[in-house]
């Protein structure tokens, strides 16, 4: 392995790959949680059930999120990381921008109309964080990609904030879809001058090569096992986003809080997220392992999460505060995804990079049915403490028990 000095080093971290996958990367989060954010302000102007249209949306957008995953997945394998890029920023990205109008389209059907484009949004924002991490995995040296990873998620993860701050500042939800959807196409010239990475190039033009095939995860025992390990171990960062941010409001009254602005927990709780991705990322390579960087952000996390649901936040800036801690907790995010792109080889990484995160983002929906469904003969309380557990339990296991792949060689295929 070639040794690189500090300058080199530096240069490496933030080469144009790196730049424009974490550029790309808050874009992505930008439009992701836009709808979370403007939720009970675009529906109160659409005259819609806030709880029960709000659930149906988000379902078809996460949904959208699963499908996406696979399709670009697989294109990612077949038609390179940067096609992918490309094609899924411009699918969001038009999206995003018809979701702007959806005041001025006919009443009677804007329920569909309105889960159509976030379910399109969905396939589109399914492509974006896999690609730019199996990109700069495989154009950085192996002892970088920890740090890399950091660099992409801390700043990329920011867009969740500038998501809030644009929704207060326009004082109009649809201004803020607009504005996701222009920043993602000025985003796509950038991506002009970006070039494929070395490794996937080797094998692009082999046709002996199997590349993409989604069935590969099924087929073999051992890869099928790490692949659903990999899901697992993002299940934390969903549940605590689209359970305890996203739906805030609904913890409000049993908490004895006046209100709470789902807004407000997501922008809290991804200020948290991105300062998480930077720091597991150091921790992580301070401790050359993956597994030890995920297992303490988990156990964080847990701690933050018994204090929230046991009755410690009495009044809203406390539940925004408990917000950020988990935000912080879970802030191992891109590195699961790294850890699921350095679990498989070149011709199917891209393929288990992408539809590994997004396979996560697609079981939110069963996450809220179980907590929907708890809630009505409990409360929302003991409702989000089961499903915590479920969820938990399943990702400290899977922690535990997969492959450690802290300076693996990725120039292999499966």
């Amino acid at each position: 392995m070639k040794n690189y000095t500090s300058k080199e080093r530096i240069k490496l971290l933030f080469s144009l790959p790196v730049v424009i996958a974490a550029l790309g990367y808050f874009v992505d989060i930008f439009d992701l949680l836009l709808f979370g954010i403007v939720r009970v302000p675009s529906l109160e102007t659409l005259q819609l059930d806030i709880d029960k249209v709000g659930t149906l949306i988000i379902n078809w957008q996460m949904s959208g999120l699963l499908i996406g995953g696979i399709l670009w997945g697989i294109l990612g394998n077949k038609k390179g990381r940067v096609s992918v890029l490309f094609g899924s920023i411009l699918v969001y990205s038009i999206a995003n921008i018809l979701c702007g109008f959806l005041p001025q389209l006919p009443h009677e059907n804007i329920v569909t109309i309105y889960a159509s484009l976030r379910f399109i949004a969905g396939i589109g924002l399914a492509g974006e964080l896999g690609a730019g991490i199996t990109l700069v995995s495989e154009s950085l040296p192996k002892d970088l990609r920890a740090i890399e990873t950091s660099i992409v998620a801390g700043f990329g993860l920011l867009g969740a904030v500038a998501a809030q701050l644009s929704v207060q500042l326009a004082s109009d939800w649809t201004i803020a879809y607009f504005i996701g959807g222009a920043m993602g196409l000025a985003l796509l010239i950038l991506r002009i001058s970006i070039s494929e990475s070395g490794i996937y190039k080797e094998i692009a033009h082999d046709s002996s090569v199997k590349k993409g095939n989604f069935i590969m995860f099924f087929t073999n025992k051992v890869r099928f096992i790490k692949y659903i390990k990999c899901i697992f171990i993002g299940l934390p960062t969903w549940y605590c986003i689209g359970i305890l941010a996203v739906m805030a409001n609904q913890f409000a009254p049993a908490m004895g809080i006046e209100k709470l602005e789902p807004g407000k927990a997501i922008m809290w709780a991804y200020i948290g997220i991105s300062a998480g991705d930077f720091f597991s990322g150091f921790l992580s390579h301070y401790f050359n392992s993956r597994k030890k960087a995920i297992l303490y952000m988990l156990l964080f996390t847990i701690i933050g999460v018994l204090l929230l649901l046991g009755g410690m936040a009495k009044t809203d800036i406390s539940y925004y505060f408990f917000c950020t801690w988990l935000g912080f907790g879970t802030g191992y995010w891109a590195m699961f995804v790294t850890v699921g792109a350095e679990q498989f080889g070149t011709n199917i990484r891209s393929t288990a990079a992408t539809t590994i995160p997004n396979m996560v983002r697609g079981l939110l929906p069963i996450m809220l049915l179980g907590f929907d469904s708890f809630k009505t003969s409990t409360s929302v309380i003991t409702s989000a403490f089961f499903i915590g557990i479920i969820v938990f339990f399943l990702a400290i296991y899977a922690t535990l028990t997969i492959p450690e792949t802290h300076n693996t060689e990725l120039n292999y295929n499966e």
